[in-house]
This record gives structure tokens, sequence and C-alpha cells, in this order.
């Protein structure tokens, strides 16, 4: 359930429809309220002047035609935005301009004036109509009011897009989706329901994928309900970020469980499998947005040592936390604490070596790059006890080695 909520909030058509479907119900609640006002012989409604036929059907025109076209120049700007950013910084950094809720809104409330206007127009009568004059005083003047504010949200939007362009804003998004995943995975202290002992060895069924794709999201508290329905231990072999193809294994259920199609049914069901990676549950990803964008700003074409500093000084307000804390949970244990489901969250050590396996590979011509990689070194060996900081001892002599180079 929850990734469905997330998959829609991510979609570009779920806040245009809903604001859409809103201004055209607004739009009959008014045009109904103007016809009993003016059915109990109130033409001119509170302090807004009556209309003529004529007049107003005008106004609703320039709007709804203006609101349309305005709508039309937006979405196109969007759309050159995503394929400039998808060239520029990396494809996977698109789905946070889809996910841009500024970005929905803007477009959400350009489309529902058009609406709002199509359906206030509708309503509008000659007095030499079969059906009689009829001219909605109060339902054209609201439509007046949400011309003035969309000039509003174009100005908003001008200015939104013009910051979400910035390499900087594109970074801090990315390091809030790090941060995130990082509370996710590697939770501060003792989380209900989850352990760090031993992982228990799960010899049984394989309960295998129907589709391929990337495992997205993992419903591990609904997988450890079903365990303890069925008294068993469920070893996740799917984690977030796997790719997997129809007929690989998603879990391993332990022998105690009876494998059938319902019991495969509630595993599968708790597994989402999609086209992409997403970071919410799969850190690695959240952490290779960010490398990559480091990355291509030392690409040859770009040439752009400080994007690489940037992405690394951002890094460290996850790595370091994640660095300080105890390593992720091997499992989730029922309220007796019996192990139900088993987990392989990555190493925490195997998340940092990557970050300085991509400037080793790509900034060693850079200094700047070199002095920021061994910034955040410093920065986890500080904040790591005396028992990790051996974990970092080959690092720190590959960054040695590779700024003497510069001496």
């Amino acid at each position: 359930m929850r990734s469905i909520l997330i998959r829609t909030r991510e979609s570009f058509w779920f806040l245009p429809a809903l604001l859409g479907v809103a201004a055209i119900v607004s739009a009959e609640l008014i045009v109904l309220l103007d016809r009993s006002l003016q059915a109990a012989g109130m033409t001119g409604v509170f302090f807004l002047d009556a209309l003529s036929a004529t007049g107003g059907r005008s106004i609703l025109s320039i709007i709804g035609t203006s609101m349309l076209t305005v709508a039309g120049t937006t979405f196109s700007i969007t759309i050159s935005v995503l394929a400039t950013t998808s060239s520029t910084y990396g494809p996977r950094l698109v789905r946070n301009f889809l996910a841009d809720r500024a970005n929905q809104l803007v477009l959400a409330v350009f489309t529902s004036t058009f609406l709002y206007a199509l359906v206030v127009l509708r309503s509008v009568r000659a007095a030499d109509d079969s059906a009689g004059g009829f001219v909605p005083t109060i339902a054209i003047h609201i439509a007046v009011l949400l011309g003035v504010l969309d000039v509003a949200f174009l100005v908003f939007f001008i200015h939104h897009i013009a910051r979400s362009v910035q390499i900087t804003t594109l970074q801090q998004r990315v390091q809030v989706d790090l941060e995130r995943a990082v509370d996710v995975v590697y939770p501060a202290g003792d989380q209900e329901n989850s352990t760090r002992r031993a992982r228990p060895a799960v010899l049984g069924a394989i309960v295998a994928s129907r589709e391929s794709g990337y495992v997205e999201q993992v419903g591990l508290d609904a997988l450890r309900h079903i365990a303890e329905e069925h008294d068993g231990v469920i070893d996740v072999v799917a984690m977030p970020g796997t790719h997997l193809i129809a007929g690989e294994p998603l879990a391993r259920v332990s022998t105690t469980l009876e494998s059938g199609t319902d019991l495969d049914g509630q595993i599968r069901r708790a597994f989402t499998l999609g086209t992409s990676r997403t970071p919410y549950q799969d850190v690695r990803f959240a952490l290779q947005q960010l490398v990559e964008i480091a990355v291509r700003g030392l690409a040859s074409g770009s040439n752009d040592p400080y994007t690489a500093v940037t992405a690394l000084d951002l890094s460290a307000t996850a790595l370091v936390p994640l660095w300080t804390r105890e390593e992720a949970p091997t499992g989730l244990v029922d309220d007796d604490g019996v192990v139900r489901v088993v987990l392989h969250w990555p190493d925490a050590a195997d998340l940092i070596a990557s970050v300085f396996d991509g400037v080793l590979v790509y900034g060693t011509e850079h200094p700047l790059v070199i002095d920021a990689a061994l910034h955040l070194l410093d920065r986890l060996r500080a904040a790591a006890g005396p028992e990790r900081r051996d974990e970092l001892t080959a690092v720190t002599a590959r960054l040695a080695a590779a700024r003497g180079t510069f001496a």
C-alpha cells in the first residue's frame, strides 16, 4: 500500500486530476448558487456587478484559452528541464522533478482554471435563448480571481524551475533521500521487533518472482506477520535494489512453512517490483545518485571538480551518522524474540568504500577532489570509535598516495 502511495505521489497526473475534478464540482456548485440567488431576485450579487451574456462569455473564453496555453508552455518548459537534467547530471535524477510537488501544483492550478472556466462557460445563456437568459455572476468573478492567482503561480513557477536546475538544489534533494534511506536501513538505537544477532540458516522452499524488474520496496512488517502466522522464518533473498527476472528467488521459507499457492502469493505481494530503483529502502542507490553527480562533474566534457567537492561534503551528513551507528538489523523478531524475517542489508563499510572508489577512479587528476575526500575521511575517523577506524586504513593509504602525486 505504501509503495502505491509513493508512486501516486511521484506521478505527474495525480494532483492535476484531483484539482481538475475539484474545479468541475466547484464550478457546478457555484453556478447552482448563482441560479438560486437570481431566482430569488438578486441580479446584482453583493458588491459584484451584473454582466451581459456576451461579456461573460468573452471573459471566460479569454481565461480558459490563456490558461490552457500557459499550461502547455509550462509543461514544455518542464520537459525541457527534464531532458537537460537527464543528459547533464544523470537520467536517474529525473524522478526528483516528477516528484516535485511545486511542479505538479502549478500544472494542476492552470489546468483546473481552464476546466473551471469551461464548465462555467457552458451555463452562460443570452436573453433570446430558448431556455432563457442566465449569466452566473459569482462564478465569472471567481474565474477572474483565479486568473489573477494564476499569474502569481506563473511567476512562482519561473522562479522555481530556474532554481531547480541549479546543481546545488539537485544535490540537496539527493542528500535528503540519502539521509532518509540511512535512517530506514541503519536506525539509531534498537528498534522494536528488530535484532542484530547472527542470521539463522533458512533451509526450505524458494518463493520465485513471477515478473522481472527491480525490487523497489519490501513490506517487512507484512513478511513478519506472515511468518508469525505460519510459525516459520522467511529469508529475504531479494533485498531492495536487486534486479530479478521471472523465476528468480524472492525469498526462502523455512521448512516449517508449507509453501503453497496462498503462502507464496502473500509473500509475493510483500515485494514491489518496478522498472527502476528507488531510494526509499535502497540506501546503495541513494548514495549512488550523489556519487553519480560527482562523477559526471569530473567527466572530460564537464571538468567541474567543485561539483564533486560539494557532493562529498553533502554526503557527510548521512555517512558520518551511518558510520557511528551499529550495523543494520539482521532480522525481524516477534514479541517473544524469535527471528521471523532474515535481512541482508548492505555493509556500512562497503557503502563508504564505494564513495572513495569513485573518487579514486575519476578524481585523481583533481587535487581539490582528493582534499575533499580526505576531509570526509577525517570526519569519519573522528566520529567512529577506535574499533572502526582500522577499517578505513586502506582507504586512507590510497587517498594519501593519490594526494602525494600533487606534492
